[in-house]
């Protein structure tokens, strides 16, 4: 895959904070040149000002297309669903269940779908419009993936992660993206500051550890920059037509 000089690498969640969307911009170097909480037209202003860039989007690209529905999908997966079970999911949401990675269900109509799902789905068609495709493209400048944070943080982890709004959560997750080179602040650092008034006074030196939003756009857009990178080393899930999921890793565990 062709890799421009200046290709920069987004994630974007639009599940979390005041604001529909939170976002984050990674270099070649995994150092952080954006991270914030903008509408959709602040964020799309950032991608279109990006010469060739990976959008990693924290949501489902459509609503399902019921493809769970056609035998000879369902023959072909392993396991294969029970009789008139699973047939209302995406066929990326089935496969990663069965791996034990809870994932949301996608309605097949967008009317029945939430509100951040909804929002999503416009973000891929806007990126469309500004000349982003899907992954993979051989030499595109511009493309765009599905992410599931939850997912990314599992199988880097290789088991499960801490809720992620809980403290224990957030330090998790931004320690796995420390030990995978990304440019933020060892969230172990945090305990060298943690004394006993503080305790006593209820103050936390939380400054350096990242929001729960602010955690998924950032893994988003490391998967981004994996996929980009080091193509050999992610899995797709997922029907094509439908919608694949990016995971960060080569090789998935049977269960998590």
């Amino acid at each position: 895959m062709m890799l421009f000089d200046r290709t920069t690498f987004i994630g974007i969640d639009p599940t979390a904070g005041m604001k529909p969307f939170t976002y984050a911009a990674l270099d070649q170097d995994l150092s952080l040149l954006a991270l914030g909480q903008g509408d959709i037209d602040e964020v799309l202003a950032f991608t279109a000002g990006q010469s060739a860039a990976f959008v990693a989007i924290c949501a489902p690209r459509a609503p399902n297309r019921r493809t769970m529905e056609r035998p000879e999908v369902r023959e072909r997966l392993s396991p294969p669903p029970r009789p008139g079970r699973w047939s209302n999911f995406r066929q990326a949401e089935y496969e990663l269940r069965m791996h034990n990675i809870n994932i949301p269900q996608t309605p097949s109509k967008e009317s029945e779908c939430p509100q951040w799902m909804r929002m999503g789905f416009a973000l891929f068609q806007r990126l469309e419009g500004l000349n982003y495709c899907p992954y993979p493209h051989e030499d595109a400048p511009r493309q765009y993936l599905e992410v599931y944070p939850h997912a990314c943080y599992t199988v880097l982890l290789g088991r499960i992660p801490f809720a992620k709004y809980t403290l224990e959560g957030r330090l998790q997750r931004q320690l796995v993206l420390f030990e995978h080179k990304v440019k933020v602040q060892d969230p172990m650092r945090i305990f060298e500051e943690i004394t006993r008034h503080r305790i006593l006074q209820g103050v936390l030196p939380l400054e350096h550890l990242h929001q729960a939003e602010e955690l998924d756009a950032l893994v988003a857009a490391f998967t981004a920059w994996i996929a980009a990178t080091q193509p050999e080393q992610i899995c797709l899930v997922g029907d094509p037509e439908e919608g694949r999921i990016i995971l960060p890793v080569a090789h998935l565990k049977n269960r998590y």
